[in-house]
């Protein structure tokens, strides 16, 4: 469980991704139902700026799980809790924006009538990945 309140006392950039979080949660429930996953995706994939002066990060790793972290509780304390789907985009988008390697990953099971899905982000932490400054 996230404690919020210790979040929001948590250093400028996570507060920063949280807030952004926050906004980009229900805009992506909003356009998954108007837009689709497809055109949803290309419209994330656009906004994420092309990689200017970017400075290396001791962990990456540490880096994504912090983002992680701060979209989680975008989620648990927003206006709904965001579905899988809607967290993982709104996470690769953050991912891509600070130029790590991630990509969305879709898993499908179908058991008896019953079907299942889940949706996460890959991340690379082996490539050497620079990371623009908050």
């Amino acid at each position: 469980m996230i404690n919020f309140h210790r979040v929001l006392r948590s250093p400028s950039a996570d507060r920063n991704v949280l807030l952004q979080a926050l906004l980009l949660l229900p805009i992506t429930f909003i356009a998954l139902r108007t837009l689709g996953f497809r055109r949803w995706q290309a419209i994330l994939a656009k906004l994420v700026p092309s990689q200017g002066r970017a400075e290396r990060l001791p962990s990456p790793l540490e880096c994504a799980r912090r983002v992680a972290r701060m979209v989680q509780a975008a989620s648990e304390h927003g206006l709904r809790k965001a579905t899988c789907l809607e967290r993982a985009q709104v996470l690769w988008w953050f991912l891509q924006r600070r130029g790590m390697p991630a990509s969305l990953r879709i898993g499908v099971r179908k058991s008896g009538a019953e079907f299942e899905a889940h949706v996460w982000v890959d991340l690379d932490a082996s490539a050497q990945t620079a990371i623009p400054p908050p």
